[in-house]
């Protein structure tokens, strides 16, 4: 049986040009709030972050927003969310919502998402964190960083073993799977 857990997500603040992620983000939403997890986010209203959050609140799930004073100064936060957690910058914001995970996934988005999500692959690597790690491959989104990591370790510069450690899944029933195990 699958414990009770928060589910750190990164993912983009915009909505991209592809429908297949609103649809998937929706999708991942539902199943984590119909499962009574938490999500935990960057704490946006707008674009992927906002309606992952809606669709978890709607599903009946808590919703715990980490966002830096800069964003909410700008009007970015979704107010209505479980909880929102006020952080100085984006260094406390991201050590936050890794304190704050059980799980982590990265859905597609931008350059924030993939600085976030270094940190998290470092961490792991480094032995300081061992909770699961996902990338969500939607539709192929990270196969260039999934070729990174295979070139890396061709050169010698990377163990083999990140695989083991980070994930790249393709759907929800692979994440499913990998909590579940």
């Amino acid at each position: 049986m699958l414990l009770k857990m928060n589910i750190t997500v990164y993912l983009g603040a915009s909505s991209g040009n592809d429908d297949k992620f609103q649809i998937a983000v929706r999708e991942l939403g539902n199943w984590i709030g119909e499962n009574g997890h938490t999500l935990v986010y960057g704490g946006s209203k707008a674009g992927l972050m906002g309606d992952l959050a809606e669709s978890v609140l709607l599903s009946g799930g808590k919703v715990i927003g980490v966002e830096p004073q800069f964003f909410i100064d700008a009007g970015f936060e979704y107010n209505d969310i479980t909880e929102l957690i006020v952080t100085h910058d984006m260094s406390e914001r991201k050590a936050k919502m890794i304190e704050l995970g059980n799980a982590f996934i990265t859905f597609p988005g931008g350059s924030g998402t993939l600085e976030e999500i270094s940190e998290v692959i470092s961490k792991v690597m480094l032995g300081h964190m061992s909770e699961p790690v996902m990338i969500y491959n939607l539709d192929g989104y990270y196969n260039d960083l999934k070729n990174l990591f295979m070139h890396m370790i061709e050169k010698g510069l990377c163990d083999k073993k990140i695989f083991e450690k980070i994930r790249f899944v393709e759907n929800l029933e692979e994440i499913k799977k990998l909590l579940n195990a």
